[in-house]
């Protein structure tokens, strides 16, 4: 008698759901009921929490981290033509940010173990023209920051971190987003804590800050969002052609409380994680490298690479039958220069970037999410085994 198949999940398993709880719906509702919306004291209070929290010197809130990108890329003065070079294997917002600061991107390939920006390739690529490195903290593993600090200091270039997965990460005792001139973080719905939408930059320098402050909101003069407060009616004066990239009261309502819990989601994602190892480990798949030393990973995507001669199942085709089996599932990322934009404004070719051509086509994120039950975590292994077919 054979056994009865494994049957898919009831109800959809959506992929990087977050963990809402009662205090910050409550604060929601305050912020809603105090009608202060906007940028104002609750901004404030998450700013200087958040800066506490990563021991940071300045803290400026703003609407995403693409904004915080942005932003920083401003704030470091760069011309147009002046280059700044990133990873292959990230979100285009990342190569966006620097586009739209009139600056030109330039891409290294990645380490095949790590996924995280080649230091290697990137000293290969430093001409005259480059002005600043953009590493990113890659599913939340640090970079390596004393290659990237070294060379930044010999030539004296910005270094901007993208830390969109690294809010919890750390590098040899030190948090991710302080070692270089900015730290760029993401609290998008998918992220380990989150505000719906919404960024944080750390800036070592109090005139960077100030500059991200006013750019950030109009280019209006500092603390121009209290011109409507109990105080009287402030006059302002625009000194910058700013941006509306400011962050609201009702999505730090949200951040205050997701910070209080960014150890305990920490903790929960890590149990994730080492299941999922254990789960996964015998089976014809590349799961991810362990935490290097003196590091801490936040555990943020745990990605496995299909390995289509060995399971006889292609990627794209792993993704579909997970669908099937009602358990979401992400990419992150198809390489940088698989994408017909890149391709045709900067003649990038993915085979010039073989590693990360070879991650981007192969991979596949899992849901990991503190919100995921022991069940759901069960659920993922089993959908993951039928669908290579074992």
């Amino acid at each position: 008698m054979q056994d009865d198949p494994i049957r898919p999940k009831e109800k959809f398993l959506m992929f990087g759901a977050p963990a809402i709880e009662d205090d910050e719906i409550e604060e929601v509702v305050a912020s809603m009921k105090s009608g202060w919306l906007g940028t104002g004291p609750k901004t404030a209070r998450f700013e200087d929490d958040f800066k506490s929290y990563k021991g940071a010197r300045h803290a400026v809130a703003v609407n995403s981290c693409t904004a915080a990108l942005h932003l920083s890329m401003l704030a470091s003065g760069l011309q147009p033509g002046d280059e700044v070079i990133t990873t292959a294997m990230t979100f285009c917002a990342t190569v966006n940010a620097i586009i739209h600061s009139k600056a030109v991107p330039v891409i290294a390939d990645i380490d095949p173990a790590t996924m995280n920006i080649d230091c290697a390739h990137v000293e290969k690529l430093i001409t005259k023209k480059t002005r600043a490195i953009l590493p990113v903290h890659f599913a939340g593993r640090p970079c390596d920051m004393d290659a990237l600090s070294a060379m930044c200091e010999k030539h004296r270039l910005k270094l901007i971190e993208d830390c969109a997965h690294a809010i919890e990460t750390r590098y040899k005792g030190r948090e991710a987003g302080t070692f270089g001139d900015f730290g760029c973080f993401s609290f998008y719905v998918t992220k380990n804590i989150v505000t719906g939408e919404g960024g944080m930059i750390l800036a070592s320098r109090e005139e960077d800050a100030a500059c991200l402050k006013t750019l950030a909101l109009h280019g209006m003069s500092k603390d121009a969002w209290k011109r409507f407060g109990d105080e009287g009616f402030k006059h302002y004066q625009v000194v910058e052609a700013g941006f509306k990239y400011n962050m609201m009261d009702i999505q730090a309502a949200i951040g205050i409380h997701q910070l209080k819990r960014i150890g305990k989601y920490w903790e929960r994602r890590r149990e994730i994680w080492n299941r999922y190892n254990d789960a996964f480990s015998s089976l014809p798949v590349e799961i991810p490298a362990d935490p290097e030393p003196d590091t801490r990973h936040a555990y943020h995507l745990y990605t496995i690479l299909i390995n289509e001669n060995a399971s006889g199942v292609s990627r794209d085709s792993f993704l579909n039958a997970m669908t099937a089996e009602n358990i979401g599932v992400g990419v992150h990322y198809m390489s940088i220069p698989e994408h017909p934009f890149y391709q045709k404004t900067y003649g990038w070719k993915p085979e010039d970037y073989p590693a990360a051509m070879s991650a981007g086509r192969r991979t596949v994120s899992l849901p990991l999410s503190a919100k995921l039950t022991d069940s759901d975590v069960e659920d993922v292994i089993a959908a993951v085994r039928k669908s290579l077919k074992m």
